[in-house]
């Protein structure tokens, strides 16, 4: 077994969730396997990446990130990423798995296409590509191998950033290969080793050639021959192979597939739009008309239609000085110093190429400039200029302005290939966040709350509050709105319900002054009956409802008001007899005392002290003088 390749895991556990099924596939990255997702009791694709990639901390890292961004997608087009990590020795990521074919398998089955399926399966992977595009990711490995047809015609678009991370770690590691798949590399991929969404609208330009010939658009017997024709070859007219081909289809290609970047579509998007109107502008016939070759066989494109071979993502050995490398068939001996002069040429053609690329190519180093508190427009600008990819990456910071640049990975000074990225920490200004309403929740809720918005709960105080509910938050401090550094303490006071008030005793407190006490308080009064009282003044509170214990403000407070004690006119009883005036004076409520004169012979009232007329307490003693 290669150094570089995985063992086969079937009946493993990876990460404790996965159970491997068995081996669907191998690649330039790794190997993948059907396994079932326990946790979620479904089958996924499970890519391992390779052993050697696994031990470059710098790759492992890159290819979380690259994996975390590709997991951001969701599109029908698109493979979804549904987890990756990694378990021992092992990287991995989980994937969507596909029932179906892939676009490689389609065309050696039956290639060319017609019209109608080829742009139906560029329109899917230009979807796809379209909305990575506008998250910011490009593709970099657009293959038939990473194109997947469903069982219901479905096109899924698989590794959507990937490769990124596996070029990054090649390049850094072995100055002697180069990473990718020679047959699909735009020019600029092979000059400067940088990719742009222009890159992959080249490479789906590519493929709508291959669907419509079955041929590749640069056919040659190595790598560097491949990747010299994209630099300084044009893509041949696809009607030239198959005579079916619409000529607004070579135009569409030719558009796509332009040697100079800026000269193509600006991203997949755009390039959906001129597919769909090239296939709006296509009768029926045109469309569904079956695929014939033509020419008269001389053309070395058609020579290339009876089979396609696989194109895997793959290293691309430099030469290692051999003839035998070069020549895959015996030589005859007469023909030994044609052939010496060839291989001779060949060889020279190697050196140079090979000191071009690791010089003035992809895989010279430059040196990362000092872009730490630039703007970043100017930082990306000084990037492009050493010809270093970039990514973008915003980080709160204290000290430096939003839109400048805090720091660089790798840092200022340090080489790095041409073809490799630097990520540049960009600066959000200080972080703040802002005081959620916490007033009515509960402390629970309330900390819930302070914690979703990066903040921490502070001191704790409790109070009554006549609106609040027991229990709940009273106020904060600071309060609402308020804009705070992350972990920044927050103080509540919680409520404890209404405040207990103790009911004050008023009785024989004159009434205005017992009104005066308890509104001072909070409660409300309401006057009862007036009555009279022997015992307490006139205004005076005689009694109380409620008496004694607690209330709460806006309670309400009866009180009884004194008229005095009750006075009784004593009535005229001169004339009557004793009997009768007593009567009537103690039907009055008034005692009486009888002072009576020779005897009271005749038993008639002649006097009465108090006089009649006079006002008396109820109670009072008249005394009756009878004669």
């Amino acid at each position: 077994m290669p150094p570089t390749a995985s063992p086969s895991l079937v009946g493993r556990r990876v990460d404790g969730r996965y159970q491997v099924l068995h081996h669907l596939a191998d690649g330039g990255m790794g190997s993948v396997y059907v396994a079932l997702d326990e946790r979620l009791d479904r089958h996924v694709a499970l890519k391992i990446m390779r052993p050697d990639l696994a031990r470059d901390e710098a790759f492992v890292e890159r290819f979380r990130r690259e994996a975390r961004s590709a997991a951001r997608l969701s599109h029908p087009n698109i493979v979804a990423v549904t987890d990756q990590g990694q378990d021992e020795q092992y990287v991995f990521i989980a994937m969507e798995l596909v029932e179906g074919t892939t676009l490689r398998e389609l065309l050696r089955a039956s290639a060319p296409l017609s019209a109608r399926r080829t742009l139906d399966i560029a329109g899917g992977i230009l979807a796809a590509i379209a909305v990575a595009h506008r998250a910011g990711i490009v593709h970099r490995d657009i293959k038939p191998e990473n194109v997947l047809l469903r069982d219901d015609g479905t096109v899924k678009v698989v590794d959507f950033g990937l490769a990124r991370a596996v070029t990054t770690h090649t390049f850094s590691t072995d100055a002697s290969v180069m990473f990718g798949t020679a047959a699909y590399l735009a020019p600029e991929q092979v000059e400067t080793g940088t990719a742009s969404e222009r890159s992959d609208v080249y490479t789906v330009g590519l493929l709508v050639y291959e669907m419509l010939t079955g041929a590749k658009a640069f056919p040659g017997d190595s790598p560097i021959h491949v990747a010299y024709q994209h630099v300084h070859g044009t893509v041949p007219r696809a009607g030239a192979v198959v005579p079916t081909v619409p000529p607004v289809l070579d135009e569409f290609i030719a558009h796509a597939t332009a040697t100079d970047p800026d000269e193509r579509p600006a991203d997949a998007a755009e390039m959906l739009d001129h597919l769909q109107a090239a296939q709006r502008s296509l009768s029926p016939d045109q469309l569904d008309a079956l695929p014939a070759a033509g020419g008269d066989g001389s053309d070395p494109q058609v020579a290339h239609t009876s089979r396609l071979g696989t194109d895997s993502t793959h290293a691309l050995g430099r030469y290692d000085g051999s003839p035998a490398a070069l020549s895959g068939t015996s030589r005859r001996r007469g023909a030994r110093p044609f052939v010496l002069a060839v291989v001779g040429a060949l060889v020279l053609a190697l050196i140079v190429a090979g000191g071009w690329l690791f010089t003035a190519g992809p895989l010279g180093e430059e040196k990362v400039p000092d872009v730490v508190g630039r703007q970043q427009g100017a930082a990306l600008a000084a990037l492009h200029a050493h010809h270093l990819d970039s990514a973008v990456r915003e980080v709160y910071s204290e000290s430096v302005p939003k839109g400048a640049v805090v720091a660089s990975e790798p840092g200022a000074g340090a080489q790095v290939r041409r073809i490799g990225s630097v990520t540049l920490q960009v600066s959000r200004g200080p972080e703040r966040h802002e005081v959620p309403t916490l007033v009515g929740n509960t402390q629970a809720q309330a900390q819930a709350a302070l914690t979703a918005a990066h903040l921490a709960l502070g001191t704790v105080g409790d109070g009554y509050s006549e609106t609040v509910p027991a229990g709940r938050v009273i106020s904060s401090n600071p309060a609402a709105g308020a804009s705070l550094k992350r972990g920044t303490q927050v103080a509540l006071v919680v409520s404890k319900g209404r405040e207990p008030i103790a009911i004050p005793n008023v009785v024989g407190v004159s009434g205005s002054d017992a009104t005066s006490t308890l509104n001072g308080l909070g409660f409300t009064v309401q006057q009862g009956t007036q009555q009279f009282s022997d015992t307490v003044a006139q205004g005076d509170v005689i009694s109380q409802t409620p008496s004694t214990g607690t209330g709460y403000r806006g309670d309400s407070v009866s009180l009884v008001i004194s008229k005095g004690p009750e006075l009784i006119t004593v009535p005229d009883v001169t004339g009557q007899t004793s009997q009768k005036a007593k009567a009537a004076l103690e039907a009055l409520g008034l005692k009486v005392t009888i002072n009576r004169f020779f005897g009271g012979l005749f038993n008639d009232v002649r006097a009465s002290d108090p006089s009649p007329g006079t006002r008396v307490r109820k109670g009072s003693t008249v005394t009756l003088s009878v004669v």
